[in-house]
């Protein structure tokens, strides 16, 4: 009864994405723009993907950043985000986390971003999100999908998960990441973009002991059996919402239940940074990154960005 009620409103809500998307005019600047996004609400492991195309673009010569809205930070304008100096109150979750392994900027505005970061002399702009953006002119967009759980229920919000129509986001991909493991979904086979898998990997050895796992993420289960499937001793797992900002109050009761287990807590990395410096001593992070079964498609793909960079 509740999705019937909500029909109208994705109705509404896919007319003005398309209709967004039909008026716009991208501005192009003069340096590649590679845009990583995707089509649902939700971790799909999206910031990791970020994060690899720019190493791979940094050990091929490149200047490359990462450009990001800066969703849930307080910071205005255009902002090269600095860790130790800006906390995600300034620039938010997914900004910092980039920033602890390469360049990373922020701009509502993305076409001011975009202009401001050619000027400091970044070659290529790695965009974090805005495949449903238009208002900057992407050479190549990627489009992340999970292949557990490729398109939820298949409607738009706030029926479902969906930002768009599927065939029409794939329609403005080049290229399509799966991530994890699973079938290529039906659109996806059909789309005439290339695929790439990929998955989510630890960077570091499981911690031996018991452990409480949190996340504030989109999909906080995904994480908690990422753990599981890494070896660990997970004794219980708490969830809440994505970008969540703990209180005092549920710190002191994830601590209480991990002490209630002789265990250690742990977390994302994208929830260790949104803690206090005393509380990332306490708690554990559980960093990974992006790995692609074949890395030759990906710099197949990224061969025109870099020479058009280097000219």
């Amino acid at each position: 009864m509740t999705r019937l009620l909500l029909t109208p409103l994705a109705f509404a809500y896919r007319l003005g994405v398309q209709r967004k998307l039909k008026k716009a005019i991208p501005v192009s600047v003069d340096i590649p723009v590679i845009c990583v996004g995707n089509l649902t609400v939700g971790g799909v492991g999206k910031t990791p993907v970020v994060a690899a195309i720019r190493g791979v673009l940094a050990a091929r010569g490149m200047r490359a950043a990462t450009l990001s809205r800066g969703y849930g930070g307080g910071a205005k304008g255009v902002v090269r985000v600095q860790p130790g100096t800006h906390t995600t109150a300034d620039v938010g979750d997914e900004p910092l986390m980039l920033a602890a392994s390469g360049e990373s900027w922020i701009g509502r505005d993305r076409v001011a971003a975009a202009r401001e970061m050619q000027a400091d002399g970044v070659q290529v702009i790695v965009m974090d999100d805005g495949h449903q953006n238009p208002s900057l002119h992407k050479d190549l967009s990627f489009v992340v999908i999970d292949a557990t759980a490729p398109f939820g229920n298949g409607h738009l919000l706030p029926k479902g998960p969906l930002r768009e129509p599927v065939i029409d986001g794939l329609a403005r991909a080049q290229g399509v990441i799966l991530m994890g493991e699973g079938d290529v979904p039906a659109p996806v086979m059909r789309a005439a973009s290339p695929v790439l898998r990929g998955a989510v990997e630890p960077v570091d050895a499981m911690p031996e002991g018991p452990l409480v796992a949190f996340a504030g993420i989109g999909r906080p289960l995904k994480f908690f059996d990422a753990l599981k499937a890494a070896g660990a001793d997970l004794r219980e797992a708490v969830g809440y919402g994505d970008h969540h900002v703990y209180s005092e109050g549920e710190l002191k009761f994830l601590h209480k239940l991990a002490s209630h287990h002789s265990a250690r807590l742990i977390t994302t990395t994208k929830d260790h940074v949104r803690l206090s410096q005393p509380e990332q001593q306490r708690v554990l992070a559980f960093p990974v990154v992006a790995r692609f079964e074949d890395a030759s498609a990906l710099d197949a793909l990224l061969a025109p960005i870099i020479t058009s960079a280097s000219k």
